[in-house]
């Protein structure tokens, strides 16, 4: 595998503008100066994060018109967040590109450092640029982050990702918590996710490039491609997305020797059977995108594919991508604004989606015939794909996603102030809001929480909650001064949404931010209440009509003097309100 390595690189430096061959003696110089590791080992090698970053900052310093490197920001490594701005018009501020409407392309690199291959193509894909033997359309600003998992580039070892073809070493999942940060979007548990948060909202970008490798099932296909569901980025934004950004990006990557395909979400199954889209939730760095109105994309080479081929393929999509946005970007930037629009008057946002499955399109799909062997180990017949046997077929693919659950917007939400895990949250995240300055009584929608089900191992640091069952009710609520009222009419929407809905998969409540409501705090002592009940019993007629019904329905409870008392402490003004009653009100 090697020696065929060796020959694709060979192929790839007479084919691709980063290994052109340069007209002029000192354009040959500058470009053997700033030789990647990944070139001067022939497509085996991916740096570490200190040749990385001394790269970048020999790199900016040699182009200061047109880059600048800018810390964004704190991680949990200990190392700042860097992001190389590249400008070939030297426009390194956000008043700029939106007085030029320049199309600003963030793209984010190691999310998973074991999947490098962005790391070395934006290396090379800035360099070119910078240098000129890789065009970029005019007034285009590039926002890339080096590696933004730094703690998990520093854990570099041969052996994290099994069977992956290269680099020769490259860096872990996990980052410096141990948490995989393409899961952070929306609990923003690590510093690092805060610091992305920041720069996403100062940048303001209309298209994210998170670049990724991916494993599963062996086919041709050096690329494959996620791109967050048209139907989620909504309205104008979507039917551009479906009907003329992607199918332009694909016939891009064909004609430039990559052909695509949807990245290959299979399960229990082979691909050419077909597959459904992945749903991106927002705890993910594409699904964030789309809350935030951002253009999101997830390139995924796959790991049995040669390093070398994996780098080209991801420098070749990047490059696409922003070939076919700067065609299209006034219209992109329009359906942006018109969604952005849309979204601040919609009174109802979707927060949970699922595939329709009965919506069926065809894609073009390269596979390997599958079959089956005796397995070495056990003995027992063993999956295996063929390389000698290619195949071509189209295959279904399912990737209409449909809104299946709904919040009610309100005017705002008002969080009791002691929530500080929550509110570290939503302030991470640039929400605005205010403090009440006086004690207040409001009318507001209630949420009780009724079941739910809790994660009998941690997730991400978290133990999380799913299945969570809801009634709401309005009531009059006192509030204290110094709670906080969070209006929902902010660029911030749907994200506050998402992140409040009682009930939103990828919500504070089911990331475990508000467990604590879920534990009754006051009791009461049997024998004590047993007269306080009788007495309340005697003076509330409709309560003891209640529980004779109760006993009759319920031959269990009829025994079971204890849960009577506990229902009947429950029925009254001595159990606590707080007792899953969601500290989130809705102020309509």
């Amino acid at each position: 595998m090697r020696n065929l390595s060796l020959a694709l690189i060979l192929a790839f430096a007479a084919q691709t503008s980063w290994a052109q061959q340069r007209s002029s003696p000192k354009k040959n110089k500058s470009a053997q100066a700033f030789e990647t590791v990944f070139e001067r080992s022939l497509g085996q090698e991916s740096p570490t994060y200190l040749e990385m970053m001394d790269y970048y900052r020999t790199l900016s310093a040699a182009y200061p018109g047109v880059m600048k490197l800018v810390e964004l920001g704190e991680s949990d490594a200990n190392y700042p967040l860097h992001a190389l701005m590249l400008s070939l018009e030297g426009d390194f501020d956000r008043d700029q590109w939106e007085a030029k409407g320049s199309l600003v392309v963030l793209i984010n690199n190691g999310i998973h450092p074991g999947e490098p291959d962005g790391i070395d193509a934006s290396m090379m894909l800035v360099r070119d640029a910078a240098m000129g033997r890789q065009k970029l359309p005019a007034n285009t600003v590039l926002v890339v982050i080096p590696c933004f998992n730094i703690g998990g580039m520093l854990q570099r070892s041969p052996y994290h990702r099994v069977d992956q073809e290269g680099p020769r070493e490259f860096g872990a999942r996990g980052n410096s918590q141990n948490l995989d940060l393409n899961r952070d979007f929306m609990k923003a548990d690590a510093a690092e996710t805060r610091s992305l948060i920041r720069a996403i909202e100062w940048v303001n970008p209309l298209v994210l490039i998170d670049n990724h490798v991916s494993n599963g099932a062996d086919y041709q296909h050096v690329m494959t491609l996620l791109s967050t569901q048209s139907e989620k980025l909504g309205g104008a934004m979507g039917r551009l997305l479906r009907e003329e950004l992607e199918p332009e990006a694909y016939r891009r990557m064909k004609d430039a020797g990559f052909p695509m395909v949807p990245y290959v979400n299979h399960w229990g199954t082979t691909p050419e059977k077909g597959w459904d889209a992945y749903l991106e939730g927002p705890r993910y760095l594409s699904g964030y995108g789309a809350v935030r109105n951002i253009y999101s994309f997830v390139p995924e080479t796959h790991m049995l594919k040669p390093f070398a081929d994996r780098v080209r393929a991801t420098y070749a999509l990047n490059v696409a991508l922003i070939e076919t946005f700067a065609k299209h970007r006034e219209a992109a930037a329009e359906a942006v604004e018109a969604q952005r629009k849309a979204e601040a008057a919609a009174v109802r946002l979707p927060v949970a989606w699922t595939i329709d499955t009965t919506q069926v399109n065809r894609v073009p799909f390269l596979g390997y015939q599958r079959g089956t062997k005796p397995s070495e180990v056990s003995g027992q017949p063993r999956l295996f794909y063929d390389r000698s046997k290619p195949f071509s077929m189209d295959v279904a693919y399912r990737d209409v996603a449909v809104a299946n659950q709904w919040a009610d917007i309100p005017e705002a939400y008002i969080i009791p102030r002691g929530w500080t895990e929550a509110w570290s949250r939503l302030t991470a995240h640039g929400i605005s809001y205010r403090e009440l300055t006086r004690d207040t009584t409001l009318r507001v929608e209630v949420t009780y929480i009724e079941g739910y089900k809790a994660s009998p191992q941690p997730y991400e640091g978290h133990f999380t909650l799913r299945d969570i069952k809801t009634r709401r009710d309005t009531l009059e609520v006192k509030f204290l001064a110094g709670d906080y009222l969070v209006p929902a009419n902010q660029s911030h929407r749907r994200y506050l949404a998402e992140a409040l809905e009682a009930d939103a998969p990828d919500g504070l409540l089911a990331w475990g931010f508000f467990n604590a409501v879920l534990q009754q705090k006051e009791g009461f002592s049997g024998y004590a209440f047993e007269d306080t009940a009788a007495k309340l019993l005697r003076e509330r007629p409709a309560l003891r009509a209640a529980l004779e019904a109760k006993k009759a329905s319920d031959a269990d409870f009829a025994g079971d003097g204890d849960a009577q008392l506990n229902w009947l402490f429950k029925q009254t003004e001595y159990y606590e309100l707080r007792h899953r009653r969601y500290p989130v009100y809705k102020l309509f």
